[in-house]
């Protein structure tokens, strides 16, 4: 029997029906994605090429829920995992930032997530967890800053990808988002 964890495989090929994107194709397509969230997305695209990150509105195509890093790292920790590697099975491959800076991960989720879950965000904060939405501004690497980047804005500081966005429009389910926070107050209490 072969191992297939050791066998390189084979480029897929083309197919009538199937369609075979890049990489490159998926991070373009992704970029125009979160650029369309902004008034003028010609600025956020300089902000990108000269910082690294832009600041772009949400409450329209996207919302976010921000994240003690603290209580990420505690799950994770629970859960035997690396932060990444957790957020990523956790969130179902959902798209989540990194801020190194501000010791936080941002899950993205849809636009009407924080009307929606109101009343759970409230309660929430009690952890540090913030549901923003509309009138809310976030610092959104460019799609291909997936790691740490020492030669950022700032070495130690640059926002990146923890999981990155697997393609244009597709965000975390707020229910995955909520299991984490739950899981985090669970622990927090345990811990009192």
């Amino acid at each position: 029997m072969t191992d297939t964890r050791t066998r390189a495989l084979h480029p897929a090929e083309p197919e009538p029906g199937i369609l075979i994107h890049s990489r490159a194709d998926r991070e373009l397509a992704i970029a125009h994605w979160l650029l369309s969230a902004h008034p003028v997305p010609s600025r956020a695209a300089t902000e990108w090429t000269e910082c690294g990150i832009a600041l772009l509105p949400l409450g329209t195509l996207m919302s976010a829920v921000r994240l003690p890093q603290d209580l990420v790292r505690a799950v994770a920790d629970q859960c035997g995992r690396d932060v990444d590697s957790f957020l990523n099975e956790a969130c179902d491959g959902g798209p989540v930032i990194c801020d190194p800076w501000g010791c936080r991960y941002y899950a993205l989720v849809p636009a009407g997530m924080p009307a929606t879950w109101h009343v759970a965000a409230v309660e929430w904060r009690a952890l540090g967890v913030e549901c923003l939405g509309r009138g809310a501004y976030l610092g959104v690497p460019e799609p291909r800053a997936d790691s740490l980047n020492p030669h950022g804005w700032h070495p130690y500081w640059s926002p990146y990808w923890s999981v990155p966005m697997p393609s244009a429009g597709a965000l975390c389910r707020p229910l995955d988002v909520a299991r984490i926070i739950a899981a985090g107050k669970r622990l927090a209490c345990d811990e009192q």
